[in-house]
């Protein structure tokens, strides 16, 4: 056995004959457990919020969406219908039109996203389930479905008939413009429910059928600006990418959920990212207390240095020593701070002890890469700190009597 760690587990099992020694080190592993068991609960909380925003933006976001890759449309021939419908790792797709229109109704105007879906757009998304008023449109009527921010903006009621909606589009092509008729395209339609996602999508969004999309824009029948997929359960992402853009060739650009989202996810990964270094500072902090108390069990034990050195023992075993002693004790403390993070998030998700709201419970998730960030983290500094304590033995110290 490596006498260096037999030394080490007894120094941290017995206690000093010194009571503020003994103080001191309880003091550093307390600091211990609880810096671990704190970036634990804090990472957990962090990817619960991540996990509750993603969630509302992921209802309207399909699996895969192709965009046009020059313009803001491109043509889908029907080889190109004929040759996705046969893929099986798609289990449906649905057409779009988007583009960026004027809605005005009364004296109030907004500048929103007309976002122009087909019949399969309700079952590649969960739409359905965020509708708070009225219902979905008709695919053959001059219907739309707008955003609860945009519906309060322009106070748009549902299946109002008395106040259509006006929706405009600036006309294509070159030259001075004459008069507002010239200008725009326009077109009347009744809105007929309200959804609610999260803020930026209700300011955003007005759904209406693909046909009054491309009425609207003048597109021809096959002209569309994008395709939105869902994929059948186990398909691999990656390779369905590949055979979508196998079939659509270089017209079209293809982006996953994280990619359709890409400014949200940086935003929460920097977030997170910055969070783990905060708490990561608290717990170096925290390791400077075992720095203090390795060196004052090393003030301590000065008179059995001299002795195991004088047995034999050489420098750098009795450097091990106080070496191993550190190590353990962030170790342990890590463990333990673990377990007592990982039984306070599971109180949180089962009992929802902390609330935002009187109906929201604070979200937190389980991740097992948290667990493990949490336990190289503690290990690496412990390593580090204990490696500091231990460099102060020199030989001059050992020697002494």
């Amino acid at each position: 056995m490596n006498v260096s760690l037999y030394i080490a587990k007894r120094y941290l099992r017995s206690k000093s004959s010194n009571n503020a020694i003994n103080f001191i080190t309880i003091i550093a592993a307390i600091g211990v457990v609880l810096g671990a068991a704190s970036l634990f609960i804090v990472l957990s909380g962090f990817a619960g919020l991540k996990d509750f925003t993603l969630q509302f933006s992921s209802i309207v976001d399909p699996d895969l969406k192709a965009e046009a890759a020059i313009g803001k449309s491109f043509i889908l021939t029907d080889d190109d219908t004929k040759r996705l419908k046969d893929l099986k790792e798609i289990a449906l797709y649905s057409k779009i039109i988007e583009e960026r229109v004027i809605v005005s109704i009364d004296d109030k105007n907004d500048i929103v996203t007309l976002k122009g879906v087909d019949e399969s757009f309700q079952s590649v998304t969960s739409i359905d389930s965020v509708i708070v008023q009225g219902s979905w449109f008709s695919q053959d009527s001059h219907e739309v479905v707008s955003g609860w921010g945009i519906s309060n903006n322009l106070s748009i009621g549902v299946l109002d008939f008395s106040k259509a909606l006006n929706i405009y589009v600036p006309k294509p092509g070159k030259g001075q413009i004459t008069s507002t008729n010239n200008a725009f395209n326009s077109i009347k339609a009744v809105n007929t429910g309200v959804f609610d996602i999260n803020e930026k999508i209700n300011d955003t969004y007005i759904f209406s059928s693909i046909d009054l999309a491309k009425q609207l824009l003048h597109y021809k029948p096959n002209q569309i600006s994008g395709i939105e997929f869902r994929l059948t359960p186990g398909s691999d992402e990656t390779t369905t990418k590949e055979k979508i853009q196998a079939i659509l060739g270089d017209k079209v650009i293809i982006k996953n959920r994280a990619q359709l989202n890409d400014a949200l996810y940086k935003m929460l990964n920097t977030e997170n990212l910055a969070v783990y270094l905060i708490f990561t500072l608290v717990l170096i902090i925290a390791l400077f207390n075992v720095i203090g108390s390795i060196i004052m069990m090393i003030l301590d034990k000065k008179k059995t240095l001299n002795t195991l050195f004088n047995l034999g023992a050489t420098l750098k075993e009795i450097r091990q020593i106080f070496f191993f002693q550190g190590t353990l004790m962030t170790l342990f403390g890590g463990v333990i701070g673990l377990l007592i993070g990982f039984i306070v998030v599971v109180l949180q998700k089962t009992f929802s002890l902390v609330m935002i709201t009187s109906t929201l419970a604070y979200p937190v998730t389980l991740k097992f890469e948290n667990l493990v960030i949490v336990f190289l983290t503690i290990s690496v500094l412990g390593i580090i700190a204990s490696k500091i304590a231990s460099a102060r033995i020199t030989k001059t110290l050992v020697e002494a009597h």
